[in-house]
């Protein structure tokens, strides 16, 4: 594959580790290569296009207990996967051919396809919950509760939120531009609680209240702020998805255009409430 800024040629791993390339600015999308015999699985409907000797076959839950799994394993990943408000199915596609194949998958909106080696940051990464774009075949993607009531309630990304297990690669996409900070043990980040796209499982996220009453009823900012405690990475996105749909409803004058989510009185109440 030709040399990017997002690129990868391959190690030593237990999942497949596939090679790629990440293209585009604003609306990108991520071009895998797999040998004969390496497998991607990916959110249904993420495809753009692949070469013919790649299949395609469809499974329950994330598709990472291999052909060994029973079926209540498999109902299991599935289930996981209804509840972070998913498709009980993903594709995966499986290079049956001879050399190299292709296949690319592209994110919905625009922003970044974030590429990270989950080896790399201590084996797990926890992400808002739409954000799992396709992955090396191996890796799990579970969920992630909140575990204090108060984050769950007003954490404007909900009481549950998407994990990735493994030790390969997955694509993750964000919105707008992203930022990725390494907070040092003890270091707090207060961030719109939209803006936080993932962060390491060593990371401490709890909620801060947004300074005065006055500011929290008319600053515009919503009642609080998501406070991400080190050590450990995490990455903010310039635009939530929730956000850019708000603005469209809004602009095409919905009456439900304004978003509850974030920036409001309701907070991470009124997604809770509309199962978001």
């Amino acid at each position: 594959m030709a040399n990017s800024p997002w690129s990868h040629t391959r190690s030593s791993t237990v999942s497949d580790d596939i090679d790629f390339e990440i293209k585009g600015q604003e609306l990108q999308f991520v071009e895998l290569e797999l040998d004969p015999g390496e497998s991607a699985v990916a959110e249904a409907g993420a495809m753009v296009w692949k070469d013919a000797p790649i299949e395609m076959s469809t499974v329950f839950g994330d598709g990472s207990g291999g052909q060994g799994s029973g079926f209540m394993d498999k109902l299991l990943g599935a289930g996981k996967r209804l509840v972070t408000g998913e498709s009980l199915f993903t594709t995966v596609f499986t290079h049956h051919g001879r050399g190299k194949a292709r296949v690319a998958f592209s994110a919905p909106v625009p922003g970044a396809i974030l590429p990270i080696k989950l080896d790399e940051v201590g084996g797990r990464l926890i992400c808002q919950k739409d954000a799992f774009l396709c992955a090396a075949r191996g890796v799990e993607i579970g969920i992630h509760f909140q575990r204090k009531i108060m984050t769950g309630l007003f954490g404007g990304e909900g009481f549950i939120m998407q994990r990735l297990d493994g030790d390969g690669w997955v694509f993750v996409q964000m919105g707008g531009t992203v930022v990725e900070r390494e907070l040092h043990p003890g270091e707090e980040l207060h961030i719109d609680t939209g803006c936080v796209a993932a962060f390491t499982e060593s990371v401490d996220f709890d909620l801060v209240r947004a300074g005065s009453v006055k500011s929290m009823f008319f600053g515009g900012e919503g009642i609080f702020f998501a406070r991400l405690r080190g050590p450990g990475k995490v990455w903010i996105q310039s635009l939530p998805f929730s956000r850019l749909a708000g603005r469209m409803l809004a602009a095409a004058g919905s009456r439900g255009g304004q978003n509850r989510g974030e920036g409001s009185l309701l907070g991470g109440l009124g997604d809770l409430i509309d199962g978001d």
